[in-house]
């Protein structure tokens, strides 16, 4: 499944940046140093704390969707059954969800390249170099939730017109003709579950 493909790959990348959040302690923990102990400050350190954020966030997210971990208020949609459940995560990601994405995506692109073009640097004296690199994460991280997005939508769809259905149990059930059996949790993650 395709699913299974995308959130591997967007596994793989969430654990290699999640490296991101322990040189970022040890960055600010320098800085701090600097700052209390030698009493001096670094504007680059500051730089490259805020970009560090920004790249493992912008990671983190797809992250996030793909392992079904980002913010919800949980105090209805945990009493609905599995089946209000896929079709509630369903209609947000096609309606709300990549719409939003996608638009920010749009107007992402022409930022970054205006940047590069430019060779836009920052604005501070001693600021790092290069402000185009850190932008252009934001086209990375919302593409990487575009391909989550997805993950999650085939997985959802997969749930709602019946997990592991041969084609013609999946035409049948698309057709209204019948309903194939269907785990009992559609949020469940593991490797056998409706959305594994």
């Amino acid at each position: 499944m395709i699913s299974r493909f995308l959130d591997g790959i967007l596994d793989k990348i969430g654990h290699i940046a999640s490296w991101i959040w322990i040189v970022l302690v040890g960055v600010i923990l320098f800085q701090v140093i600097l700052r209390y102990v030698f009493n001096q400050g670094s504007i680059m350190l500051e730089e490259v704390q805020w970009h560090m954020y920004a790249v493992g966030f912008m990671i983190g997210l797809s992250y996030a969707i793909v392992h079904d971990r980002h913010v919800r208020i949980d105090l209805l949609y945990e009493k609905f059954p599995p089946g209000l459940k896929a079709w509630i995560d369903a209609l947000g990601i096609l309606l709300l969800l990549m719409p939003f994405l996608v638009f920010v995506m749009w107007h992402a692109v022409p930022f970054v390249v205006d940047s590069y073009e430019s060779n836009e640097v920052s604005v501070a004296p001693d600021g790092l170099p290069y402000r185009f690199a850190i932008k252009s994460f934001i086209i990375i991280g919302f593409a990487m939730m575009i391909l989550a997005a997805f993950s999650r939508l085939t997985r959802v769809c997969a749930y709602i017109i019946g997990w592991r259905a041969t084609p013609e149990e999946i035409q049948a059930a698309m057709a209204g003709i019948t309903k194939v059996e269907m785990p009992e949790d559609p949020i469940n993650h593991d490797k056998d579950g409706a959305f594994g």
